[in-house]
């Protein structure tokens, strides 16, 4: 049965593995009953979660039966609505890319959110587009969603300068990824392929990259500014254990600055740059 599950999980496309879940989350409080762990997000307990992942990166008891949550979302979940006043503050304009199954409907009936969903493929969301180009005007969203989606796209300089572009100044994001804290810089090999091959060295064979502790530095390359949230700080070791949270894990928070800050950056960035032209040629 475990051989089957992984089998599944691994093979079948995304948007069929949406619409089943779907079917299986009517049994699962059922098959899964017990106490040893909690979802934050469904606030239901069970005996253990599933265990999800590739061959190279798969891991036991982190993936909730009900609702589908991973690590990472839980941790989402918790900073959101403990840390910051994304279910509090009145007319927020989200706009949610990649849209995780556990979070869309809890985010759309929200009364304080005027919520956008879009993806390239998944049936769930509201538009569909290519994140390299988002037809959508400047400045439009308070907070923005894309999250395990860098390390899919063939550019994601681009994409998150598009991401930026459209965030209001002030507006703050999330975009998590998969990241490997042991490797200083990102790892990326043109070369680098075949399924399996890609497997192995990104642990999935649809990423074409594996971000290491630089990450936050292609954000701030597009003009974002960064601060850590740093989970362990926060919470005890026991809520950690309880909720299946990864210890190592870190959520950063992008920002996009005011305006006068940006006007600030780049007055700055010209005078330098001038300042240096001086010392070379005068």
């Amino acid at each position: 049965m475990k051989k089957l599950y992984k089998f599944l999980l691994n093979k079948l496309p995304r948007p069929l593995l949406i619409r089943l879940s779907y079917i299986f989350r009517i049994f699962a409080p059922a098959l899964y009953r017990g106490n040893a762990v909690s979802c934050p997000v469904c606030e239901k307990s069970f005996s253990k979660f599933l265990s999800y992942g590739s061959e190279v990166a798969h891991r036991d008891n982190v993936l909730c039966p009900y609702d589908l949550t991973l690590e990472r979302h839980r941790l989402m979940w918790l900073y959101l609505k403990n840390h910051s006043n994304f279910f509090t503050q009145a007319n927020l304009a989200v706009l949610h890319m990649a849209p995780e199954q556990c979070f869309i409907d809890r985010f759309k009936a929200q009364q304080n959110l005027n919520y956008l969903t879009a993806d390239i493929v998944s049936p769930i969301a509201d538009m569909h587009f290519d994140l390299h180009q988002i037809p959508l005007e400047n400045d439009r969203f308070d907070v923005v969603f894309c999250n395990h989606v860098m390390e899919h796209v063939q550019d994601p300089i681009q994409c998150m300068s598009e991401l930026f572009r459209v965030l209001k100044p002030g507006g703050w994001a999330i975009m998590q990824v998969p990241q490997d804290f042991t490797r200083e810089t990102t790892y990326e090999d043109p070369s680098i392929v075949s399924e399996a091959d890609r497997e192995k060295h990104y642990w999935q064979k649809d990423h074409v990259r594996l971000f290491g502790k630089d990450y936050p530095s292609y954000l701030e390359r597009v003009g974002f500014q960064t601060t850590a949230f740093d989970l362990n700080a926060h919470y005890t070791q026991e809520e950690i254990a309880r909720f299946r949270l990864m210890k190592e894990e870190v959520l950063y928070i992008f920002k996009k600055p005011q305006l006068w800050k940006i006007y600030c950056y780049r007055f700055a960035y010209w005078r330098l740059l001038l300042h240096g032209l001086r010392k070379m040629f005068f």
